[in-house]
């Protein structure tokens, strides 16, 4: 186990779905590994894109490096910009089946659980220092029903349970472009900007201070 006198970030990325070759949220985040943001070390995770055992495998890590501050990040093909999410649902509805055949319909990630959690990183201090380095971002309040709603979920149900102290939550990111050229009309993000945000993400993570009041809603 991680030793708690040298605080650490956990940050993951998914494996490749939906017939892609790579995911974007990996290619990414592995590039972070053993960096060190403001006396933070930066340990990271490639989860399978599979109900269940991604939780599993996340709790795994957060067992072993006691993080102060856990991110899961993921590829939202077709989204435009950094997506800070802002709660997740008890509930599994797969569009498509997972990359172990699992295609959960209507089931709940955590049986019994609360409806919803929402996520305790300060995302609007989050949101206003992406858009102060010219990143594209907004606040979303759906991380849909798929594996990256399943893990934020899992995620902040195990720091409600056992790591009160732990902050948590996820980002959604958007295709890079080598992605993009294969989805007709798709957005994309580079590589680069995408680890930009996420150093960015971090240091505002960090920070011990209260989140903002700024309006970053939406009417639909």
């Amino acid at each position: 186990m991680t030793n708690s006198l040298k605080p650490c970030v956990l940050i993951t990325g998914f494996a490749p779905f939906g017939g892609e070759n790579i995911n974007p949220s990996w290619q990414a985040v592995q590039a972070l590994e053993g960096l060190n943001i403001d006396g933070f070390t930066i340990q990271t995770k490639e989860l399978p894109c599979e109900f269940d055992t991604s939780i599993h495998a996340l709790q795994v890590a957060i067992n072993k490096y006691s993080p102060h501050v856990v991110l899961c990040i993921g590829q939202a093909g077709g989204r435009a910009d950094i997506s800070i999410e802002r709660v997740a649902i008890n509930v599994n509805d797969a569009r498509i089946a997972d990359n172990a055949n699992n295609q959960p319909i209507d089931t709940p990630v955590v049986p019994a659980g609360p409806a919803a959690y929402f996520t305790n990183l300060p995302i609007k201090r989050i949101l206003l220092a992406l858009h102060q380095s010219d990143i594209p971002a907004s606040i979303s309040n759906t991380a849909g029903t798929y594996v990256c709603n399943h893990i934020m979920y899992g995620l902040m149900h195990e720091i409600a349970l056992h790591h009160q102290n732990v902050k948590g939550g996820f980002v959604h990111i958007p295709y890079l472009p080598s992605q993009a050229v294969h989805h007709n009309g798709a957005p994309s993000m580079s590589q680069q900007t995408v680890e930009s945000a996420l150093k960015v993400i971090i240091t505002a993570a960090i920070s011990n201070k209260s989140d903002l009041k700024v309006a970053a809603g939406t009417t639909h």
